[in-house]
């Protein structure tokens, strides 16, 4: 009879490694056409002004300018403040 317990299945996988969500960038930071504000799974944080939502709901900027986070209606909003 045997005195050990058998391992688990789930213990002997590999860990993956980390998807680097989150915000990239902070309030009042100066960023360029294109730069990636915000990385997100679904739309924790929406597009205010100057902002583009991409296809995997990554926020970045249309314009250059200062990053603007706001809330309105119970939503995060990040926005770009153009100079």
């Amino acid at each position: 009879m045997a005195h050990k317990k058998q391992g688990g299945r789930v213990s002997q996988q590999a860990q993956r490694a980390g998807r680097r969500l989150g915000v990239k960038v902070s309030g009042g930071q100066k960023v360029r056409v294109g730069s990636t504000l915000v990385r997100q799974r679904g739309t924790k944080f929406h597009p205010a002004e100057n902002v583009s939502l991409g296809r995997d709901h990554t926020l970045y900027a249309a314009k250059p300018g200062q990053v603007v986070f706001k809330k309105r209606q119970g939503k995060s909003l990040v926005g770009i403040q153009v100079n």
